[in-house]
């Protein structure tokens, strides 16, 4: 229980880091916020799916909740290599700079 409260520790410090990180534009720092939600969402949807733990240590494939094609059929809208072991952090990153990637921050 404790190694699994250090990283969702680890998970929200990573998620308010990337906040304070990311750039404010011109519209008053909204691109963080709609980051920030975005992140919310894609953590939600790995500890509702039984992934988070996993994720933090690198074991999730993301190819096989992706959309090959690069469309809009998978979670993930990006065709990703196989298979696709992503850092959590990169994952993160990527909720804040194009969040139209996943589906979970379009809704």
């Amino acid at each position: 229980m404790l190694k699994r409260f250090a990283l969702l520790l680890s998970v929200a410090m990573l998620a308010a880091f990337a906040v304070t990180a990311a750039p404010v534009s011109a519209n008053g720092g909204s691109d963080a916020v709609r980051g920030a939600r975005c992140v919310v969402a894609g953590v939600k949807f790995l500890a509702s799916n039984g992934l988070l733990v996993k994720a933090a240590l690198r074991q999730v494939d993301y190819d096989t909740i992706d959309s090959d094609g690069g469309g809009d059929a998978g979670l993930i809208n990006a065709d990703l290599p196989t298979p696709a072991f992503l850092p959590l952090g990169e994952v993160i990153r990527l909720h804040f700079t194009n969040p139209e990637l996943f589906d979970w921050c379009n809704t």
